[in-house]
């Protein structure tokens, strides 16, 4: 009975539910970037080349803010699904960069 207990509360603490203020956060930090992103578009008098910068570094860290507060990856026991999608982007990049090679060649 005592083994029990003391797994239940393992399993309590393990998955504890935390609640909607990190996820309302997480989705307005997403919404901010968003708007970010959509005014330096739209302002058009910014250099192109720093946009694309900005760009990617906000996709990024909007990639980030997916995984760890909608795909739950900052949790324990995501260990596969973290390295299927290592791999996709190691896959993604060799093909990019592959097929760069072949059209600059």
């Amino acid at each position: 009975m005592a083994g029990q207990q003391h797994s239940a509360a393992e399993e309590n603490k393990r998955h504890k539910h935390e609640g909607p203020k990190k996820h309302i956060i997480a989705f307005i930090f997403s919404i901010l970037l968003t708007i970010i992103a959509f005014a330096m578009v739209a302002a058009g008098e910014i250099n192109t080349t720093f946009i694309y910068i900005m760009l990617v570094a906000m996709a990024l860290i909007q990639v980030f803010i997916q995984m760890g507060f909608w795909m739950h990856m900052k949790d324990r026991g995501h260990v596969f699904p973290l390295i299927g999608i290592l791999g996709g982007v190691f896959v993604v990049f060799t093909i990019v960069i592959m097929a760069s090679y072949w059209a600059w060649w």
